[in-house]
């Protein structure tokens, strides 16, 4: 690969909205990213209702530029060849605690400026940056599965969408103890934040949310930029009579057979919740389906049945990708179900945190050393497969079988699945 890093330049600024200084770099830096995802080119109004979104998140936008020449009646040199984005959220890590993650999206080269190193150059800096400021872990979601492992990254939670049969088949082995009520879809412009954030708080792998969401699960404002007037909400009431879930869905017409309407955001913060918003689901007149495309892979739902069967369901897929940082400090954020000690002889590729680490946990508390180079191991890994089972999403022995871990002292990587366990299954509710 020719060294071409001279003929770029690379530039970061803050997204902000209309009106104010720099809207028309990021308005630019916008239609670049949605040109690398092949999306219809947005309207000024779609733009600005997007930038809007990206200040209230503090997003950090990146972009590569041409230095030299640009090619007669190309796209002009105000226009970057590569795109790059971050925003920091909190990421729950297990037995409610949180780390602060930097969020990597937006991540766009165009074909005719490839292997030229722009973006390794954008993630490296971004990625030292960051460790520079004090953040343990980096986190993105992936359009393409082979692009983020060079760089450190590992699958660290998946999803599933399934279908739901909602005809005389269902029947949940479930007493309700609350109430759901059908509201205002805008109702979820207040009342979204607060549900996700105590469903945050009890779900390992959840990412914080950004502005959008709400804006999407309340009707505001869909992937096309636009209102969607198509959007209901119910709203599920615990005992006490505080809103702890919420369903968003709209039907999909009556030209769908079986007809069905598809979830856009479903949370609940109990167990109860979750299964009495199901029950809504399933009771709405005229519907024998219910759609959801990010539901999680360990699901009660189905267990709860009376006929499993009537969940059909996709092969999983890999949802967040997890890269860490600091492994002293990640590992040491973390509570662990089990006691022991592990040594880990850890790769990196970017050379941010290599090196040999001894973890000891003692009632639940961790303590890591740095060990001197050359000290024996009992796990040797890559960055990325320690990113993967951070959260105990993705199982050690397993990875030792693939050959992405190699262990050096028999039962480590068993003894790794039970440190590294979490309280309930790890699911990612958030894409960005």
């Amino acid at each position: 690969m020719a060294d071409l890093s001279g003929n770029y330049e690379i530039r970061r600024f803050g997204a902000v909205s209309k009106g104010q200084t720099g809207y028309t770099e990021a308005d630019t830096w916008s239609r670049a990213v949605s040109f690398g995802f092949h999306e219809a080119t947005r309207t000024p109004e779609h733009v600005e209702k997007a930038l809007a979104t990206y200040e209230a998140d503090g997003r950090v936008l990146t972009g590569a530029y041409q230095t030299g020449t640009v090619a007669p009646s190309s796209m002009p040199a105000e226009v970057p060849v590569a795109t790059f984005a971050t925003f920091r959220k909190t990421l729950n890590i297990g037995f409610g605690r949180t780390l602060d993650t930097q969020l990597v999206t937006s991540v766009t080269v165009r074909t005719s400026h490839r292997r030229r190193g722009l973006l390794r150059r954008m993630m490296g800096e971004d990625l030292r940056l960051a460790r520079e400021d004090g953040i343990a872990m980096a986190a993105l979601t992936a359009s393409e599965g082979t692009i983020y492992g060079r760089f450190g990254y590992g699958v660290a939670s998946f999803e599933r969408a399934v279908k739901v049969d909602t005809t005389s088949r269902f029947s949940l082995q479930h007493q309700a103890t609350g109430s759901v009520e059908v509201a205002d879809p805008k109702a979820l412009l207040d009342l979204a934040p607060a549900v996700f954030e105590r469903v945050h708080r009890l779900t390992p792998g959840s990412i914080g949310r950004q502005e959008w969401y709400r804006q999407l699960a309340s009707g505001s404002m869909g992937h096309e930029g636009k209102e969607d007037p198509a959007v209901k909400v119910a709203l599920h009431y615990g005992p006490g009579g505080d809103v702890d879930g919420y369903v968003s869905y709209k039907f999909l017409g009556w030209d769908t057979k079986p007809y069905t309407v598809e979830v856009v955001d479903l949370l609940a913060a109990t167990n109860d919740a979750y299964l009495e918003l199901w029950q809504y689901l399933a009771a709405i007149d005229l519907v024998e389906c219910v759609s959801w495309g990010v539901a999680p892979l360990d699901d009660p739902l189905a267990w709860a049945l009376t006929d499993p069967r009537c969940v059909e369901s996709s092969d999983s897929r890999d949802m967040l990708w997890l890269r860490i940082l600091d492994a002293p400090k990640a590992l040491a954020a973390r509570h662990y179900p089990a006691d022991g000690k592990l040594v880990l002889d850890l790769r990196d590729p970017l050379g941010l945190t290599a090196g040999t680490y001894a973890l000891a946990v003692e009632g639940g508390q961790a303590a890591v050393e740095r060990l001197s180079d050359g000290a024996a191991g009992d796990l040797a890994l890559d960055v990325s497969a320690l990113s993967s089972i951070y959260l105990g999403g993705v199982c050690p022995v397993t990875l030792a079988a693939a050959g992405k871990i190699r262990e050096n002292t028999a039962g480590a990587a068993l003894k790794a699945r039970q440190m590294f366990a979490v309280e309930r299954a790890t699911h990612c509710m958030t894409h960005f």
